[in-house]
């Protein structure tokens, strides 16, 4: 994760205001700024959903081969995944942070303005996971234990929920407020 966002930090220090992310000129509805990011999360979404089937079983595991020469391959995979999320984020306040590292044309500025970004995300979620894990008293590892399959269940279950939702999200639901296609739109909206 680290490296991912630290290269994209790099790269926006390198190419400045030019990149897709401060474009808001939309073509046919589209911005490059819109683009970047449902490119981003649909891919993914698309390779979280890849995974998850494949945890189940239904379509062979794209991993296998690069997994029996190296073991911790699925999990750098994941900290790729997670670093892209970087990528793709839209949110005014990343918009700000890109903006400033692409100002300052300072490629290691922007290296270290990114990766303290996701570092700042690995604590936190560290702390989360450890204050759950403190507060359930070990009941979780006991109960997937148990019974071995219970891990991969819930390793599939969970990327395919987090695929499906991302590529629905970012991709189905701006095509739809866009107008390409009909998607469900709250009546409070």
């Amino acid at each position: 994760m680290v490296p991912i966002s630290a290269l994209y930090g790099a790269l926006v220090g390198l190419v400045g205001t030019h990149m897709p992310q401060y474009s808001t000129k939309a073509s046919k509805g589209i911005s490059p700024r819109t683009a970047q990011s449902m490119i981003t999360f649909g891919t993914i979404g698309l390779v979280m959903l890849v995974l998850g089937l494949a945890a189940l079983g239904l379509i062979p595991d794209p991993l296998a081969a690069v997994s029996r020469r190296f073991r911790n391959a699925p999990l750098v995979l994941m900290g790729v995944l997670i670093g892209a999320f970087l990528i793709g984020r839209p949110y005014p306040l990343f918009r700000d942070m890109f903006r400033h590292a692409a100002k300052t044309h300072n490629p290691l500025y922007g290296a270290t303005a990114f990766a303290l970004q996701s570092i700042g995300n690995i604590i936190v979620m560290a702390l989360i996971f450890l204050l759950l894990s403190w507060g359930l008293g070990g009941r979780i590892q006991r109960w997937l234990a148990a019974k071995p399959g219970r891990t991969s269940v819930v390793t599939a279950a969970a990327f395919v929920v987090a695929g499906a939702f991302t590529m629905v999200y970012w991709d189905v639901r701006v095509l739809g407020r866009l107008g390409y296609i009909w998607f469900p739109t709250p009546p409070w909206k």
